[in-house]
């Protein structure tokens, strides 16, 4: 199986999810499911329907967690540097709208567009990997062809 690079970060938010789902959510939906069967008659009970969809969400939750951690790759951006690779934070200005912007590139399990979290394997990033500040890219979007220039690489 291929290995799934993550960040530290990254993988601490995967454990405590997992945890959480585990020690948490899990008990607390065995004890709805319990409670809806004291209710009687199954066929017809709303409650124990959606406990049990619940309880297969869950479920499989916990069972893709756990596969992603054990296949993970944790890469401590902070010993990288050089050009832009997995990890880089990277400030970007787009040369038609002269907006700037700053992502850090990181594992699909990870990625948060919100939070600047970039999926590496996203256009954008795979555009950037292997440049250095000063360069600019051009990168394919639904939208048409967009043009950045590279400001600032850092590894945290």
């Amino acid at each position: 199986m291929e290995k799934i690079p993550m960040t530290p970060q990254g993988f601490r938010a995967l454990e405590a999810e997992l945890k959480n789902l585990k020690s948490v959510e899990r008990p607390a939906i065995i004890r709805a499911i319990a409670e809806a069967r004291e209710l009687g008659d199954l066929s017809e009970n709303a409650e124990y329907h959606s406990a049990r969809e619940k309880q297969s969400f869950i479920e499989g939750r916990v069972k893709e967690l756990e596969g992603v951690i054990s296949l993970a790759d944790v890469i401590d951006p902070s010993k990288l540097s050089g050009s832009i690779k997995f990890g880089a934070k990277v400030t970007l200005v787009d040369e038609d709208t002269e907006e700037e912007k700053t992502w850090q590139i990181v594992g699909e399990h990870e990625a948060n567009i919100e939070a600047g979290l970039l999926n590496i394997r996203s256009p954008l990033a795979r555009a950037l990997i292997g440049k250095d500040e000063g360069d600019s890219v051009d990168v394919r979007t639904p939208g048409g062809v967009r043009s950045y220039e590279i400001l600032n690489i850092t590894f945290a």
